[in-house]
Parts: C-alpha cells; structure tokens; sequence
C-alpha cells in the first residue's frame, strides 16, 4: 500500500499532456521517418562560438566523463557504461570543448564514427534530449569551421526530424527546453523542405517554456543553480545565433532574450559563494555548467548587461545586507567587508509537475566566511537509481532539520518525488547591518505527529543564531552541518573550533541538544567525485535547539 500511496503522490502532479504523451510514446515509438531529400546548409557567417567545456579526448576513441575513462571501439551504447557516461559520449561536445587538441581529421572521425554506428532510429543517440544536444554542437562547428559535409548535413536533417517527432512534452522542464533551441538551430542553418517547420516548432516550444520556465527575480524554475547556468548559456547562444543568421522571427524576440539573460545573471550572482561557485542546492555540482565568469563574459558579447555581483560591493559598507528572490524562494545575506556570505533555500523543490532534479533540502543553507566555504551541502556525484543518489537527494544529507529518520520530501527512483515539503516566509527583518529571516515548512505534515518545522536565522556581526523548532510529538530529530573539506574542527568540551585558513576561526555551540556529534561524511563537488569532510549532528528531542556560530578575525 505504501508503494501505490508514493506513486499516486508521485503522478498526481503530472500535468494531463505529459501523460498523453507518455502513453503515446509507448504505443507509438519512433521506427521510421519520410526520406529527406536535397538538405543543403545555408550560408552563415564564421561565428566563434564561446566555449567552457574542457576536452574529453586526444585520439577520438577514448573519452573521459564522469571521472570515469572508456574507450567506445566502434561501440557508442556498450552495457560496459552507465546511461548517464553514454548520454555524454552522444552529446559529442568535444565539437566545442576547450583545450581539444583539434583537428578537422579528428572531429570528422568522430562524427563518422557516430554516424556509422548508430542506425536510425535505436540506442541512447537517437533519444530526444542527446539529439537536442549534438545537434547543437553540430551546428555550431560546421558555421564555426564553415566544414559542412554532405553526409554530416544529410544526418542532421535526419536527426532535426526525429527531434520533431518526440519532443519531450512528456518531460517538460530543461528537456524540452533543450528540444526547442535545437530546432531552432536546425532550423536556421539546415535549408530543406523541412526546415520552416523544425524553427517555427522551436520558436513555439522557446516562446511558452521561456515565459514560464524563468520566474520574475530571473532564476530558472527548476531552481537548481547549475540547470540555471546552462539555460542561461542556452539563452546566450540563441541571441549570437540570431545576430548572425538574419531571420525577423528571431529578431522579434531579440530584447525578450536579453532580459532573461540579464535578470539570469543577476540571479546567479546573488546565488554565488565568494569564490564565484555555485551553491549546492537541489542537483548541483561544478564541471557540468559555465562559470558564473564564464557567463558574464558570454553575456557581455551578445549584449546583454552584467550588474555587479552582491559580493563585490565597496568594502568600506559594513554589515549583514539581505537580498530576497522572492519568486524563486531563495535568500543571498552578505558582509562585503569581510567577504562573508550565507545562502539560504526557503524555496519550493521546484515546479510540481517537474521535480526530477528537487533534493528534500528545504530550510538547508550554506555559509561563507572571509571568503572561503564553511558549511556545504553535500552535493550530487550521480544520477540513475540506487541507493547513493537517493541518500545524495535525502534531507540527511543537507544542512537543515531531519525528524524521525525521514525526508523533508519524499524523493525516490533517482527523479521522482511524492510528497513533497511547502515553506512559508513568516520574517524578513533588514535593518542597521542586522537581519532576521524566519520560514517554516509542511513537509513532515504526513508523519503522525503532523510536525511543521520553523527555522529562523538571526545574522549580527560576528555570528549567525540558527533556531529550530517543531510543532507536534515526535521522536528525534537531527540538524547537521557538513563542513567543508578545507575545513576541519574539533570538539573541545561542547564547543566545535576550527580555524579558516589564516583568515580567522569560528566556533559552533548548541542549546538544546540531547547529543552533538562530529562525523566522517563524504562531499561531492562533482559528478563522480568522493571528497571525505565532516558532518556536525546535533540530535535534539525537546521542541527547540538554537545553534550559533561564531567567528573573529586574526587580524
């Protein structure tokens, strides 16, 4: 009964299109597509795309992704390899990673070899999402190199159909997101019969998902900062190609881009660390997306103007300032003079229909301190099913409340998520360099205690007070704080020490606390990578623990 409860939770969300689709996928799967005759490429000005993916091979053979080496020998969907490496192989991004070691040769071996084992319409290439991808790349480095082979365009045409013929309505989000831009790419350069219809559809998916995918403080709804980072990216490369390939209809929604990106960066900027990194909330990691400079610097050459970020303002302003991004649900709290900075996540998992890449971290948060990371969440390494990536999304593995052993929301199957926590904003004082944000959410509603937890962060001027409460019986309840692996404190009598860098030294002292406890725990920065680091527990039963955390300088 339990499992048929989770996945009515699961599906009662789902939007009424996602499910035709899904059920007509499966009746209906993709085996053949009408020939596609006389497909040229149109001219189109030597465009340098921007880069910020690092090459992922020297011969064309072996790649590497992941952190994870193979060589494909003729085999692009071996067993040998999870999904998630292979999906990276199809993408083919090293048509415009930086650092290649490039050679028309190499990259015509490539594309020969993807073309040659990979028959319509089978395997991991032929899904929707690693064609939107390459069909992106490939676009791009036949304009860039003005290299366009008639085998290489007469596959292309080929793979803009099968495009058209399962866009990911069953998915929605990023996916189809992903789906319109590459047929708007095929579309502009690929001129054939079918050419009007791949832009027209592409320009109708970009003009719905747009207006509802980026919220009005400019964060993508699915509120992960490096999902964000690609759209955004995404976004770029629409306004450079539409500067170039001289079409109204992309002209028309030339200033529409624009403010998305802009309002994007501006988002991004408040959602940064000090060292200009993302935050880790909801699927994350670094490698995977642009840099925030990398963004900046994009967004500049297309036009598009970049504020300068919370965490550059004059060091001469003292105290805490506040900064809410009301719609998506975030708090960016810094201390410019002392390079400090707190993200707090008061936010919804992300839209309803949409969670997959949601982890139960409501009320979490990170901290900086004199610019070096404090406290992390604990990051996403993998995707898939299995029981890490589950822990990676499970409140246990963020810095904020977990009572009685279980999720804030229910996260399960790698994407999916059944009940799910709701947080209000109760509080949000800013005032003389103090500031008082308080929220509280529903998530553990469905224990038997019907259990709602209240945080509340109280910043001064060398501390942070972090105060929780839950209403309703329960029996344990743990709040936990993973340290970042530079970072090391020790237990000297109940107080928790450590020293940042040369910088300074904080301290982490508990009222209310039935256990505090200094754990191994493990950190995961990047897909694929295991980082050891600690993780301070503070198991609490009474109702209340206040946690405060200070700091001084060593100047």
């Amino acid at each position: 009964m339990s499992r048929i409860q989770r996945l009515y939770h699961t599906v009662r969300y789902l939007r009424a299109e996602q499910v035709l689709y899904r059920l007509l996928y499966r009746v209906r799967p993709l085996r053949a597509i009408a020939p596609i005759h006389a497909v040229q490429a149109k001219t189109v000005a030597v465009i340098d795309w921007p880069k910020y993916i690092q090459s992922t091979t020297e011969n064309g053979e072996s790649f590497t992704f992941l952190g994870e080496s193979g060589s494909i020998n003729g085999d692009w969907n071996s067993p040998k390899y999870s999904k998630l490496w292979l999906y990276n192989l199809h993408y083919i991004d090293e048509l415009n990673s930086e650092g290649c070691k490039r050679s028309v040769p190499l990259i015509d071996g490539i594309v020969d070899s993807w073309i040659r084992c990979n028959p319509p319409f089978t395997g991991n290439g032929w899904e929707p999402y690693t064609i939107s991808l390459r069909l992106v790349n490939l676009v791009k480095w036949c304009v860039r190199e003005q290299h366009a082979r008639p085998e290489v365009i007469s596959s292309m045409a080929l793979q803009a159909e099968a495009l058209l013929k399962q866009r990911e309505y069953h998915i929605l989000g990023n996916h189809l997101f992903s789906n319109g831009k590459a047929l708007v790419f095929a579309g502009s350069f690929l001129d054939c019969n079918r050419s009007r219809d791949w832009l027209e559809s592409g320009l109708q998916i970009l003009d719905r998902e747009i207006a509802e995918q980026f919220l009005s403080d400019g964060a993508h709804y699915e509120l992960s900062p490096m999902y964000h980072s690609i759209l955004i990216w995404d976004v770029c490369d629409l306004i450079l190609l539409g500067k170039h390939a001289r079409l109204s209809s992309l002209d028309r929604r030339m200033d529409s881009w624009i403010n998305v990106v802009e309002k994007g960066i501006a988002w991004l900027q408040a959602m940064a660390h000090p060292d200009g990194q993302i935050a880790f909330f909801n699927d994350a990691a670094f490698g995977i997306a642009p840099s925030l400079a990398h963004l900046e610097e994009y967004a500049r050459r297309v036009s598009c103007r970049c504020e300068v970020s919370v965490s550059a303002t004059p060091a001469e302003t003292k105290g805490w300032q506040g900064n809410a991004l009301a719609e998506s649900g975030y708090f960016s709290v810094s201390y410019p003079a002392l390079n400090h900075k707190a993200l707090l996540d008061c936010a919804r998992i992300g839209p309803d229909y949409q969670p997959g890449h949601s982890h139960a971290d409501t009320l979490s948060f990170e901290l900086s301190l004199f610019g070096a990371r404090i406290f992390v969440n604990s990051g996403t390494s993998q995707y898939g099913e299995g029981h890490e990536r589950n822990r990676q999304r499970s409140t246990a593995a963020h810095n904020t409340v977990e009572i009685d052993g279980e999720n804030s929301s229910e996260v399960w199957a790698g994407f999916r998520v059944a009940r799910r926590a709701y947080p209000t904003v109760e509080r949000f004082d800013d005032e003389d360099g103090v500031i008082v944000i308080k929220a509280k959410h529903t998530g553990y509603q469905r224990l038997k205690g019907r259990n709602v937890l209240s945080r509340a962060w109280l910043f001064e001027q060398e501390s942070l007070e972090v105060s929780d409460a839950v209403d309703g019986p329960y029996g344990v309840a743990v709040a936990r704080l993973y340290v970042h692996p530079d970072v090391t404190f020790v237990n000297r009598d109940g107080v928790l020490t450590a020293a940042v860098d040369a910088a300074g030294d904080v301290q982490v002292t508990f009222e209310g606390a039935d256990q505090v406890r200094l754990k191994p725990a493990t950190w995961h920065p990047r897909f694929g990578e295991v980082i050891e680091n600690q993780c301070i527990e503070a198991v609490f039963s009474c109702g209340k623990l206040v946690t405060r955390i200070q700091w001084s300088s060593s100047e």
